[in-house]
């Protein structure tokens, strides 16, 4: 623990573990930090706002993935599990979605390694059966694991998908068209993965009108608490939320 750094403190344990004994045990707030926190608290606030009038827009050529994730965190219940799985529409989420406790929002990790999608949601559904467990896939990240539909199937176990699929590895795409000038490996098939999933023994929803949102939501959720995986293929447009962002 000293090879690199000579910290002050050592603590050798699971970080997520030793974070929440230090925020049990950790004295209450300190006066003189109130008008920071007020600060922090504002610019959320402005930002939920931002986000919120951007979801009410129509997404040019499809549904507008802000609002989308809106309606998923409002189908969100105490004891859900999100497990992240994608590039430009699970980042999108990170800015949307809230986690309802600690534990409780699972994903590739610093180093983007799309395909855990699957594997991570068959284990937080065995060890928190009771729990509403989602996958929150890219169209391009779902491919890695889309077969496994048939392993939630034949073992019962009621995950919901939400496929965010606007044809493209736009993650990449973004900057590499406005650098490169070129969208060679990134543009991808409209694909029904929602007929893929009824193949697999999955319930399948195909979701393009903006007034099903919630609808077909709730009624996935209800299919996958009967023991049968329910993938939404949400059929989303472009937008310029996430301008900017590099990643090639």
């Amino acid at each position: 623990m000293a090879k690199n750094r000579r910290p002050t403190l050592a603590v050798l344990g699971a970080p997520e573990l030793f974070l929440r004994a230090l925020a049990r045990d950790a004295p209450g707030p300190r006066p003189e930090w109130s008008a920071w926190r007020d600060e922090l608290r504002a610019r959320e606030a402005a930002r939920d706002a931002e986000i919120a009038a951007e979801a009410a827009a129509g997404g040019p050529g499809g549904l507008n993935p802000m609002h989308v994730l809106r309606a998923l965190d409002a189908a969100l219940a105490d004891d859900s599990v999100i497990v992240a799985d994608g590039g430009d529409f699970v980042s999108t989420a990170s800015y949307v979605l809230r986690p309802r406790r600690p534990l409780s929002w699972l994903d590739p990790g610093p180093f983007g390694t799309l395909g855990v999608g699957a594997g991570f949601a068959l284990g937080a559904k065995l060890v928190r059966p009771s729990a509403d467990v989602w996958i929150v896939y890219g169209d391009g990240s779902v491919g890695y694991s889309l077969a496994e539909a048939d392993t939630f199937a034949r073992h019962g176990l009621g995950v919901v998908a939400l496929v965010g699929n606007d044809a493209g590895w736009t993650q990449i795409a973004r900057e590499q068209v406005e650098v490169l000038k070129d969208d060679v490996g990134t543009v991808l098939a409209p694909t029904d993965y929602e007929r893929a999933a009824d193949g697999f023994g999955a319930r399948g929803f195909a979701l393009d009108d903006a007034s099903r949102v919630a609808s077909v939501l709730r009624e996935a959720v209800a299919v996958a608490r009967s023991g049968r995986p329910a993938y939404v293929n949400a059929r989303i447009g472009k937008t310029g939320f996430r301008r900017g962002s590099i990643s090639i």
